[in-house]
C-alpha cells in the first residue's frame, strides 16, 4: 500500500480497498475470527464502486459517500459521466423535470450551500427555494431557467431559503408560493405569499402536479413538495444531508418534528431532495434512522437529567452532546431546549427557574 501512494507500484481500486480491510487485522487468527463472526450474523453486502468526476478529475465512489446514491441514478450505466460534488451556480440535472443549482453560501451546517430547484415540463419554469438575497444566485437561476419563471415556491421561511424571493418576483412577476412566516428571529418577513397552501392540497405548475406536505418542526411553516410522477420529495429542512436538524423553539418544536417525519415516512417516495446535499435514496430507512438517532438524544437526556438531579442547560450540554464538537454548542444548546420541552410537555421533566430534573414516575 505504501508503495502505491509513492506511485511506485500500481494497485487497482478494488485490492487497495481489500488491502485497508485487511490491514486491520494484527494477524490471520483475528481476521477469520471476525469473518466467522460476520457469516454467522449477517450477508456479506458486496462492494459496488460507482465512478464519477470532480474537479475535472474522475473518483471512484462508494456507498457510505454522500453522492453515491444520485450518481447512481443519474449514470446508471457506470459511465463515469456524473459530477459528484455541488458547485454554486452550476445546473445539475436530477430528471427530464428537475433542475438543482446551489447558492454561493456553503457552511459546515449547509453543506455547499442551500439547493434551488427549478421545475418544469413545458415553457414556464417554477423556482423552489430561490434561496439567500444573493445577486450572483438570483441571475444564475435567470440565466438558466430556459423559460418563463411563472413561480416560485418556499418550503420555509428561514434566511438560506426564501430571501431571493422578493428579488425574483420583482424580475419576473412570478408567484410567490408558501406559507407565511412566523413572527419569530430568523425569519424572512419579507415573504408575503401570493398563494397559501394547504397540507395535502394539490397544485398544477409548469407542467407538473406538486402536492404540498405540511411538516412543522424545523419551523412552524415548513412544507415539503411530492412531485408525485417521480416519487420525488422536496424536503427543505426536513431532512438535510450530512448533518442533523437544528430544532429552535419557540417555533421549532421536537414533538411536531418527529410527528413530521412519521408522516412524512408513510408517503410513497422514491427519492428526497434535500434542500442541503445530493439526491437521498431509501427514504423510508433514512427516516427510520434520524428518528432512531432523536430517540437516542432524548434517552441521554433522560439519564443527564437522572444523574445530575437539577442541573441548569449549560450543565447538560457537554455531558448530553459529549460527541459534539464544543464551537457547535449554541447551535446544540437549541435542540436541546427542544428536546427538553418536549420531555416537559410528556410530564417527564420539569423546569425552574432555569433548572430542569427528571420527573420519576410520571402519570
Amino acid at each position: 500500500m505504501s508503495r502505491h501512494q509513492r506511485g511506485e507500484m500500481a494497485l487497482m481500486f478494488p485490492t487497495m480497498k481489500m488491502l485497508e480491510s485487511l490491514a486491520g487485522f494484527r494477524d490471520l487468527a483475528s481476521l477469520m475470527e471476525h469473518a466467522r463472526g460476520l457469516a454467522s450474523t449477517a450477508p456479506i453486502t458486496p462492494v459496488m464502486p460507482r465512478p464519477a468526476w470532480a474537479q475535472g478529475e474522475r473518483r471512484i465512489l462508494l456507498a457510505a459517500d454522500a453522492a453515491y446514491p444520485e450518481v447512481g441514478k443519474l449514470d446508471p450505466a457506470g459511465a463515469g459521466k456524473a459530477s459528484c460534488e455541488i458547485l454554486p451556480g452550476v445546473v445539475t440535472w436530477l430528471s427530464d423535470k428537475v433542475r438543482r443549482i446551489a447558492s454561493p453560501n456553503p457552511h459546515f451546517m449547509r453543506g455547499p450551500g442551500t439547493n434551488t430547484y427549478l421545475i418544469g415540463a413545458s415553457d414556464d419554469i417554477a423556482v423552489l427555494d430561490p434561496g439567500p438575497a444573493m445577486e450572483a444566485h438570483v441571475h444564475a437561476l435567470l440565466e438558466n431557467a430556459g423559460g418563463r419563471i411563472r413561480w416560485i415556491l418556499t418550503t420555509h421561511t428561514h434566511g438560506d431559503h426564501s430571501p431571493a424571493a422578493r428579488l425574483l418576483k420583482e424580475k419576473t412577476g412570478a408567484e410567490l408560493i408558501g406559507m407565511p412566516p412566523p413572527p419569530f428571529d430568523h425569519q424572512d418577513q419579507s415573504f408575503v405569499p401570493d398563494r397559501i397552501l394547504a397540507d395535502g392540497e394539490r397544485i398544477a405548475i409548469a407542467g407538473c402536479v406538486i402536492r404540498a406536505i405540511h411538516t412543522p418542526g424545523h419551523a412552524s411553516n415548513h412544507l415539503c413538495y411530492l412531485l408525485e410522477d417521480e416519487r420525488l420529495l422536496f424536503t427543505g429542512d426536513h431532512i438535510m444531508q450530512g448533518s442533523t436538524v437544528v430544532i429552535n423553539p419557540p417555533d421549532g418544536d421536537m414533538r411536531q418534528y418527529l410527528a413530521s417525519l412519521r408522516k412524512v415516512q408513510q408517503e410513497d417516495v422514491a427519492w428526497l431532495a434535500p434542500g442541503h446535499g445530493f439526491l437521498m435514496d431509501q427514504p423510508r430507512e433514512r427516516i427510520e434512522r434520524l428518528l432512531a438517532h432523536r430517540q437516542s438524544r432524548e434517552n441521554i437526556v433522560l439519564a443527564a437529567l437522572g444523574n445530575l438531579e437539577r442541573a441548569t442547560i449549560d450543565q447538560l450540554l457537554p455531558v448530553v452532546y459529549a460527541d459534539v464538537p464544543r464551537e457547535r454548542f449554541p447551535m446544540a444548546a437549541r435542540s436541546l431546549m427542544a428536546h427538553l420541552i418536549k420531555l416537559r410537555d410528556e410530564g417527564r421533566a420539569v423546569e425552574s427557574e432555569g433548572q430542569w430534573w427528571r420527573v420519576s414516575n410520571p402519570s
